[in-house]
């Protein structure tokens, strides 16, 4: 068993895969270490839209790095969380079913050639230049979601 994290800029048309043994705090923390210092160093604030797991808070960063690393790394992050019961609204879990479509659809042997096949993967999508088409608009989480949304009576 092995763990993926998705990350992805949809309207450039990027994304990066992480490949991890397990789904800890520490991993996830690592994950968006790598989103900060690697991927986006120059950004001031970077938005990060994500699910609910109890694993991807400010708190994790802390557990993974000293005070003053992880508060480096909160304070670059405006974290959003979908709903819960929504991971669908999620485009890194579009991306992540794309994914299981032309890349996982057969069991592989170990991390390393999982690794290898979604290096491939996403370095082939990524030069596709391939983006996620969002259609969900307002209008539609207001029927979706209605429960979210109060009813505003004159």
């Amino acid at each position: 068993m092995c763990n993926l994290f998705v990350v992805c800029e949809p309207l450039a048309g990027w994304r990066d895969v992480m490949v991890s043994a397990r789904r800890t705090r520490i991993d996830w923390a690592h994950c968006v270490k790598d989103l900060v210092d690697v991927h986006y160093p120059d950004a001031e604030q970077i938005v990060l839209v994500q699910d609910n797991l109890n694993t991807h808070t400010p708190a994790s960063l802390y557990e993974a790095f000293a005070p003053a690393e992880a508060r480096r790394l909160a304070y670059k992050l405006e974290l959003h969380y979908t709903p819960k019961h929504g991971s669908w609204l999620n485009m890194a879990e579009i991306e992540l079913s794309v994914l299981a479509e032309q890349c996982l659809d057969r069991r592989l042997a170990d991390q390393a050639t999982l690794q290898r096949e979604v290096a491939a993967w996403q370095a082939a999508r990524n030069a596709s230049g391939r983006g996620v088409d969002w259609r969900f608009t307002t209008e539609d989480a207001r029927i979706k979601l209605k429960n979210l949304y109060p009813a505003i009576e004159s």
